[in-house]
This record gives structure tokens, sequence and C-alpha cells, in this order.
């Protein structure tokens, strides 16, 4: 991508605490992080001694590391109700929510999953979108934050296996159990992420599993250790029966888990699971160095009062500039904005086009950026001070070139370097 100054590279060579170094000798702040996995920061002291020492000390043999046992003993005490409950790792968030569904379907003879949420690429997720069509109304999963995709590859028979309900409507989840009555081993949801739940809508979810005898799990993966030293349920007093974490469980190393009770946990020695590298050190080592972390400074705090005050600059500043935006309102350390005002809404053209400019010209100053931010706690607040001071320059420049061409917000690609964003998941080839 040709961002002014040069062809940014797609790889890195290096990061140190907030900054990436690309493999073109380019170095950038990191706001990013994607795919949100460092609520620590890219690089870590406590964490990476922590992973190193374990390098040395060997991190991999036959035999379990009874790191595995402590990161599982951590893990049940963060969550009380899961107390003399299991635990089973995998290396992936897509992975271990698929283990988790199989226990779930093991553990209750039925086949059905009533999904909410970003759940991953795998085959049982997926399949919510078997016989969709894009742009008919009928792309199941465009409500959870994966529009337009396309289940190449996953087989036609799992049509009907996975079925979308909507976040904050409790009813819409009555209404798919009592369709199907009795087929649904699970109701697999994030139980926040883009907005907060209503009140009493999670509690209506638990009452919903209980009555019609499904497991409900928490998607944790992209949740956990942000708000709170454990799963974000813990703020709302509602239980699941399992739970599923990775990303900053372990600060940007391989690792992800699911805890549950011990009744459905016990069902996975009923069926197979394994993965390569069940007996692998490294993620169990970094995981319990990120949990230290969090509960001897307070990381959560620090991160959401950040974030906080980040969603309050971006409004300011573009208040400033003659722009306007919209504010998330779901996890704090992890703010995100849209444009407002511009043709076509939020999903346009125009502001596909106002967000490419926004990244290319960020870019140009130094910064890894869009409109998302992962808050890290390496991102002191110098650097978000300074974060935003540029955000102030690009969003003067934005509007200017959006008052040149007489406010068509999309006839600005005419200033971008490269081409327009994408609208949803792609890999950089």
């Amino acid at each position: 991508m040709n961002c002014g100054g040069g062809c940014l590279s797609v790889h890195f060579a290096e990061t140190s605490r907030e900054v990436a170094g690309g493999g073109r000798g380019f170095r950038y702040v990191d706001m990013i992080a994607s795919p949100g996995c460092f609520t620590l920061g890219a690089e870590r002291p406590d964490v990476n001694s922590a992973v190193h020492a374990a390098v040395d000390a060997g991190s991999f043999s036959t035999l379990n590391a009874p790191e595995e046992v402590e990161l599982a003993d951590v893990l049940l005490e963060l969550h009380p109700w899961a107390k003399g409950g299991q635990v089973r790792f995998a290396r992936g968030g897509g992975e271990i929510d698929m283990m988790a569904v199989r226990i779930a379907r093991a553990y209750t003879g039925r086949d059905k999953v009533a999904i909410c949420g970003y759940h991953g690429w795998t085959d049982w997720y997926l399949a919510a979108n078997l016989g969709a069509k894009s742009g008919t109304g009928s792309d199941h999963l465009a409500k959870h934050w994966l529009a337009d995709v396309t289940p190449h590859g996953v087989p036609q028979h799992l049509a009907g296996s996975a079925l979308t309900w909507d976040y904050g409507d409790a009813e819409s989840l009555e209404n798919l159990l009592t369709e199907h009555l009795n087929q649904f081993a699970a109701i697999v949801m994030e139980p926040s992420r883009d907005g907060r739940a209503p009140d009493g809508f999670l509690e209506a979810v638990r009452g919903l599993a209980d009555a019609h005898g499904a497991v409900l799990i928490f998607d944790e993966v992209s949740s956990a250790f942000r708000e709170t030293c454990g799963g974000i349920h813990l703020k709302f007093s509602v239980a699941p029966d399992m739970a599923t974490f990775s990303k900053t469980l372990s600060n940007g190393f391989a690792m992800a888990a699911v805890i549950g009770r011990a009744l459905p946990m016990g069902a996975a020695q009923s069926t197979f699971i394994s993965t390569t590298y069940h007996t692998e050190r490294l993620g169990p080592v970094a995981a319990l160095a990120t949990i230290r972390k969090f509960k001897s400074h307070n990381v959560q705090q620090v991160n959401c009062a950040r974030g906080r005050w980040l969603r309050a600059a971006w409004v300011a500043v573009a208040e400033e500039a003659g722009l306007a935006v919209r504010v998330n309102d779901g996890l704090e350390c992890w703010p995100s904005f849209s444009w407002v005002g511009l043709q076509g809404g939020v999903a346009s053209e125009a502001s596909l086009v106002i967000t490419t400019l926004f990244t290319q010209e960020m870019l140009a100053r130094g910064y890894l950026a869009n409109t998302v931010v992962c808050i890290g706690y390496t991102h002191m607040d110098a650097v978000l001070t300074a974060y935003i001071s540029t955000c102030r320059t690009v969003f003067r420049q934005l509007a200017m070139w959006i008052a040149e061409c007489g406010d068509d917000a999309a006839a600005c690609r005419r200033f971008l370097h490269g081409p327009v964003k994408h609208g949803g998941f792609q890999k950089v080839e």
C-alpha cells in the first residue's frame, strides 16, 4: 500500500511495547493490536521473561506441564460458578469454541446450536449461512459482526444445525427454542461486545437455557480480561454453564481455555477431543503471567479509564474539525467510532472511503490505525495524547477534502493512494 511516503510492508519484523517495526524499516505506533490480543501491550517484560524461562526449561514433553494444572485452578478460582468443574485447553479461539460445542452436543445428545455473536471460522458456526444469499435478507450472520460470509466448503447437510437470534432480544431466542423444541444442545453467545446488555436480558437467557435443557455457553474469547480479571459476565452476575477464553488470556501467545460446570464438562470424556500442542508449556505460562499482571496492577481499571477518555476525545476533535462521529457503547477498553452524516450511513461507500483515507493519513504520520483502538497497558497517557493530536490533524484534512468534493465523501476516493478498504473479513494476500 502506498501511503504517500512509500510502500507499506504488510508484515512486521519486530514489536516493542506499542510500536510495530515493519519489514521495510517503517515503525508505527500500533493502535489496532489486531485481533485484539494485547491488553497488556505487544511486548511485556514480565510475560516475555516468563515465556523465555519456559523455553529454556523446555517447552514440550510427553508429560503435561505443571503450569497447565495451575492455570486450570486459577481460572476456576476466578469464576466461582465453575467451582468443582473442569477445564480443557486449546490454542485458539475458533478451536476452543468448536470444542465447547462438541462437549455440549455430547452432553445433551442434541445437534442444534442457537448462536448470537461472532464465534470463529469453523463449520459448526458458518453452517448458519448455508443456503443464505448475501444481500437478500437471509445472510444470517450479518447481524453477528460477520456480514457477507459465503460458507463454501461447509457440508450442506449441516444446514439448520446453527440458527441465529438477536442480541438484546430474549423473545427471539424463546421463539427459536420453541419452534425447535428439545432440539438445541447449546445457546452460544457473546455476553457483551458492541453494546451493553439490556436490563434483565442475560437473566432471561439463563432462564430459557434452563427451561429448555440447553447448555449456556458464554463466548468470552473477545470480551474476557478487558473490563474484568476473567470473563466480563462476572460484572453482570449471570453465570453460564461453560465459558470460552483466548486472545487476552495470554497477551498474544497462543492459548485458549473452556471452563464449565462438572456435569456438562464431564461429557468430554465420552467424545474424542485432542490437539497437537496439548502438552505445550508456553501458552499456560504466558496466561499465568498475564493474569498475575491483571491482579497486581488493576489493568482492567486503567485500560477502561483510558478507553473512556479516548471516546470523549474522538468526539471533541471531530467536532473541532467540523465532522461528526459516533462512539460505541460496548467494551470500554476496545473503543471504536463511526462517521455520522455521510451519504448512505455507516456501511456506505462514502464511509469506507473516509475510513480508508483516515488509515492512509495516520500511516503517513506513523500510526497503524483504523476506527477501532485496542487499549493496551503500554498505551500510556502520553501515547494516547500524541495519538489524539494526530487524529485532530487528520480529521481536519478529511474535512477539507470532503468540502473540496462538495460534501460528496465518496468522491474523496481521488485522494487515495490505493484501493478502498473492504467491508468485511479478508486475508491480506
